[in-house]
């Protein structure tokens, strides 16, 4: 089995535990927080990878983990793949500290990927998704275009775009490690964005006029 599709389904089986049982014993002992680091809790910072919050959230976080992951998984290798999820996603809820109240619980594979992406970004932007209809590249950029916006905009809710933001910085690092052509593929995954908004911006308009 692949190592994309079993992470896939533990987090499938950890956030159905979650949802049936207590869930704030399992917020209090297994989901990462500020307090539970104080508390000596620091199994937390891997468990709290596989809990989601909602069905779309999870859904959400395995739709582009598939994605991602089996790029990596192809591309390079299950080990890389293993090593990139659990280091972005285990560093990025410490580091989210810096920004977030410490009795808040964070949970959920986002960050991890967002590592993933931000890796895919850097060493196959190129490679098509059949879901999307869109370069991997330009998923990923998009991703982390529509998070610092948020971030800027002063967007409110229960989603951690700074976090997001951390796992995508963390990925960029691997992508450096492991990419021979970090830099064109950078340049190339830009210039993917730069077509996509192009096409938007004089698509959008267009279809209004007919609609209207």
């Amino acid at each position: 089995m692949r190592k994309t599709n079993l992470l896939i389904i533990v987090c499938i089986l950890f956030s159905v535990l979650f949802w049936l049982l207590d869930s704030d014993v399992l917020v209090e002992y297994l989901a990462f927080s500020g307090v539970n680091l104080l508390k000596g809790r620091l199994w937390t910072i891997v468990t709290s990878l596989f809990f989601h919050g909602s069905v779309m959230h999870l859904v959400g976080n395995m739709f582009f983990l598939y994605i991602f992951g089996n790029t990596i998984e192809e591309e390079l290798e299950a080990r890389k793949l293993l090593t990139a999820f659990f280091i972005g996603g285990i560093a990025t809820f410490p580091l989210s500290l810096i920004f977030y109240d410490w009795s808040i619980p964070l949970i959920g594979a986002s960050g991890a990927i967002f590592t993933l992406a931000a890796i895919v970004m850097l060493f196959k932007p190129l490679k098509l998704s059949i879901f999307l209809f869109l370069p991997q590249g330009l998923v990923a950029i998009l991703f982390f275009a529509y998070n610092a916006i948020a971030i800027y905009s002063g967007t409110e809710g229960n989603i951690a775009y700074i976090a997001h933001i951390i796992g995508f910085v963390i990925g960029i690092i691997f992508g450096l490690l492991w990419s021979k052509k970090w830099l064109k593929n950078l340049l190339i995954s830009i210039a993917l964005l730069m077509v996509y908004l192009i096409i938007v911006n004089l698509l959008v308009p267009l279809i209004l006029n007919l609609i209207t």
